[in-house]
């Protein structure tokens, strides 16, 4: 929880499922492309899907969640979530790799 203009907000953590991985955002390629590090110690390019593309702003060194594609799974992935600030602390006490 948190508070933004003395209003208590509270805020669900996206954690990774199945195949998903952690990623750090490390160069923006133009056209909601971005080469990401991810927490398997793979260089990935990962898109934002046309249906989150107007949700979040992706810039470079923010913490996202990645995953990977069934075809091409270790050199391509979609972004699904933005990790915030207060939420790298978090995934960090929980035990989660954060790539750098």
């Amino acid at each position: 929880m948190y508070k933004k203009n003395n209003v208590e907000e509270v805020h669900t953590l996206m954690i990774p499922r199945d195949n998903e991985v952690i990623g750090t955002v490390y160069k923006a390629l133009g056209a909601s492309k971005f080469m990401i590090n991810c927490a398997d110690q793979k260089q990935r390019v990962c898109s934002i899907p046309g249906r989150l593309k107007r949700r979040f702003w992706v810039k470079e060194n923010d913490l996202v969640l990645v995953k990977p594609w069934v075809v091409q799974g270790d050199e391509k992935g979609d972004i699904i979530w933005r990790y915030s600030i207060l939420d790298k602390d978090t995934l960090k006490k929980r035990g989660f790799e954060i790539p750098k």
